[in-house]
């Protein structure tokens, strides 16, 4: 349940919670390499040391540039890509930009407002006549919107008739128990005209809903025909997919993040890489590699002394969990921390292999926003809500290397892995 801070225009008094990472998928995974660090000097005085990695260029053809900035709607550390979809087998295709990269969830979501191409719709494998819609959750609200397939380009790379999801895009009622608080459809509500979902697993749900036994209970598919619609048994080869999986290099990928100042940057351009050690210009060089579960979460993990879930997620815009000595800033910046000085906090991480340490920084929320030309930050932290789980969101992905391997076992490959 991977959970992201935004603060929707500088404008705004109080920063808001929201998720913008699947709770379908919950997990993420991560690596970076590189690591060579210099001493923190700014912005307080017991911040870690920052890692100084530099992205490769973004000039092959299995890469492709991230930015960080002012974006769409003024949300900070969000990292986006350009996408181009394109109607399968055809050249009618449309480049979207601003599309989050997101290695905590599965599967590419695009904003129907957003979209100009006409893409085909999915028939709902098991209930013919009937569209495939899909309620997408989220920590703070849903997303309701259509299983579509387009072929999807990023670089240089393509994937051929990928299922996507189109949101906001159906007339069909949500059903009740689909999802609880905000539809959120639109990319002001997102922070992006779409989400890039490249975690550790292939689709967005799996077994779950491809099992006749657990999709009543537990799917988020639904098939849509009039004025109804009911949950329904997806197999996996018609569940929003991952697209790395069908690239040429699609065996995982490696964000690569720039350091940036520990005040705050105005913005950031790093590096989207696809594939591990499939060519020259990813190769896994990372100090610390971890085997997650199926979502890329290190459930052996501990923090302030508690066993915790923790995972790393660049759909999240900054470090969320729960500390109750950290001091939590005022209305103005609800829900962050502001401690009077830098904080280092250590997560001892532990997957179903490996084991190892991530150090991260804190610093005051009201500090950092002080400058609101800034949108790149490496040590914002806020509130988890609930205990049991550490998210490491973007803030720690800058001056790595974070390697995410994507699931291979059913086709008895490797394990998905984590590594930075």
């Amino acid at each position: 349940m991977h959970l992201a801070a935004t603060l929707k225009g500088w404008a705004r008094v109080a920063a808001t919670v929201a998720l913008v990472s699947l709770i379908a998928a919950c997990g993420g995974g991560g690596g970076s390499s590189n690591d060579s660090s210099s001493n923190a000097s700014s912005g307080g005085n017991s911040l870690p040391a920052s890692p100084s990695a530099t992205p490769v260029a973004a000039t092959a053809g299995n890469t492709a540039p991230i930015t960080v900035g002012p974006g769409v709607a003024n949300v900070i550390n969000i990292p986006t890509v350009s996408v181009t979809v394109c109607v399968p087998g055809t050249t009618t295709c449309q480049t979207i930009g601003n599309v989050q990269v997101d290695t905590g969830s599965y599967g590419l979501r695009i904003v129907s407002s957003i979209l100009s191409v006409n893409l085909p719709t999915v028939v709902a494998p098991t209930a013919t006549g009937k569209q495939l819609v899909e309620c997408t959750n989220f920590a703070d609200g849903f997303s309701w919107g259509s299983v579509r397939t387009a072929t999807v380009k990023i670089g240089g790379e393509t994937a051929a008739s990928v299922p996507v999801q189109v949101l906001g895009d159906v007339s069909f009622a949500v059903p009740s128990g689909c999802a609880s608080g905000a539809e959120e459809n639109t990319a002001a509500a997102i922070g992006a005209n779409g989400i890039l979902g490249i975690g550790v697993a292939p689709v967005d749900c799996g077994t779950t809903c491809a099992s006749a036994t657990t999709f009543a209970q537990f799917s988020n598919y639904y098939a849509c025909s009039g004025t109804s619609c009911t949950t329904t048994q997806v197999p996996t080869t018609s569940q929003v997919a991952n697209p790395v999986t069908g690239f040429t290099d699609n065996n995982g990928v490696i964000v690569e993040m720039p350091a940036v100042s520990n005040t705050g940057s105005a913005s950031a351009t790093g590096t989207l890489v696809f594939g591990i050690n499939t060519a020259t210009n990813n190769r896994l060089a990372a100090s610390q590699t971890f085997t997650t579960d199926g979502f890329g979460d290190l459930n052996n993990s501990s923090f302030n002394g508690s066993q915790q879930v923790a995972f790393f997620d660049s759909g999240s815009n900054a470090y969320f969990f729960s500390d109750s000595s950290l001091p939590l800033c005022g209305s103005n910046f609800s829900g962050f921390y502001c401690p009077s000085s830098g904080q280092t906090l250590t997560v001892n991480l532990a997957g179903v292999t490996g084991s190892g340490t991530a150090s991260l920084g804190v610093l005051s929320a009201a500090t950092l926003f002080s400058n609101g030309n800034n949108f790149a930050f490496n040590d914002l932290a806020g509130q988890i809500g609930t205990g049991g789980s550490v998210d490491i969101g973007l803030p720690f992905f800058y001056g790595r290397y974070m390697y995410f391997g994507i699931d291979q076992t059913t086709q008895g490959g490797p394990a998905p892995f984590v590594a930075f």
